[in-house]
């Protein structure tokens, strides 16, 4: 006879479920090993996109995580929920009070897609693109952990060799945030995997340097073996990612999230460009370098 207090796949479950938002997402963040491959694939949208959770519907969560809307149920149920409408429901507590231009963003994506007959002008399209990536930032504005952003300063502060890493659409990110820090007078290395070379350029990485990684779903493996390769070295390490429950997150020296908005599943980069300059301004505060007079290298002419 199957217990009372298990759902009917006998996955465990919370005795009673988390009091706010903010609790449910600290326990998913915690259970997230332990969670079977699917919940798996709920608990990183949830991690993620957890200011959508008061729109979406039960069949979206479903589209985006790639499983069957009863799996939501058993999710719900797993962290002591009746179903998803009382889970849900906890994300509506949190959000209503706050701004919420990403909810109309996406409820008018919802209707381009459902609607491709629609005549959608050049110009709509654009304002699409540029409300996506106001939402990524708008969000990343109330969501900023300000003492994650002090540990990643001091992280960048102390480190005399520093690598950066990123893939793929990342890459641009990477290169832009070598760009700010060669500023400074530390040694800065690209890692650009050039002619595949990841393994070659993480090489030179020691005990005490400082190892930054930009990574998103779905998580480049190369980001992740030099990554690895840094923890090895018992190098600093210092991820920009979308949520917790990365597995860039694992251990990290301190951790950053953020998440873009994206359009017609285009992702913006804006965010992320804006958290790498934030970044880069409060080090050159902490150095005493003024920004305003940075300029390029003696000696090299346009």
């Amino acid at each position: 006879m199957p217990r009372p207090d298990l759902p009917a796949n006998d996955e465990p479950t919370l005795a009673s479920p988390p009091i706010n938002a903010e609790r449910l997402l600290q326990v998913i963040t915690d259970e997230y090993e332990t969670l079977p491959r699917q919940l798996k694939r709920i608990a990183g949208y949830m991690s993620q996109q957890s200011d959508r959770i008061m729109v979406d519907r039960i069949s979206d969560i479903a589209r985006e995580c790639e499983v069957h809307p009863s799996a939501i149920v058993r999710f719900s149920q797993r962290f002591g929920f009746s179903g998803f409408s009382e889970m849900q429901a906890l994300f509506r507590t949190a959000y209503t009070h706050k701004a919420s231009p990403v909810q109309n963003y996406q409820q008018r994506i919802r209707s381009l897609i459902a609607n491709p007959s629609q005549e959608t002008s050049d110009g709509d399209l654009a304002r699409e693109c540029i409300d996506a990536t106001r939402s990524g930032i708008e969000r990343l504005a109330r969501e900023l952990d300000d003492v994650a952003f002090e540990k990643a300063v001091d992280l960048i502060v102390n480190a005399d060799n520093i690598y950066v890493v990123g893939v793929r659409r990342s890459f641009a990110v990477a290169d832009y945030l070598v760009y700010n820090l060669q500023h400074t007078h530390k040694r800065i290395h690209l890692v650009s995997g050039l002619g595949g070379s990841y393994r070659e350029q993480m090489r030179s990485v020691r005990a005490g340097d400082l190892v930054i990684a930009i990574s998103f779903t779905p998580y480049a493996k190369e980001t992740q073996h030099c990554l690895r390769y840094a923890r090895q070295q018992q190098a600093n390490t210092l991820i920009l990612t979308d949520s917790h429950v990365s597995p860039l997150a694992k251990r990290a020296n301190s951790v950053l999230l953020v998440n873009e908005g994206s359009a017609l599943a285009f992702r913006s980069l804006s965010a992320t460009l804006c958290l790498c300059q934030a970044l880069f301004v409060a080090v050159a505060y902490r150095l005493g370098l003024n920004v305003e007079e940075i300029h390029e290298q003696a000696g090299f002419d346009d």
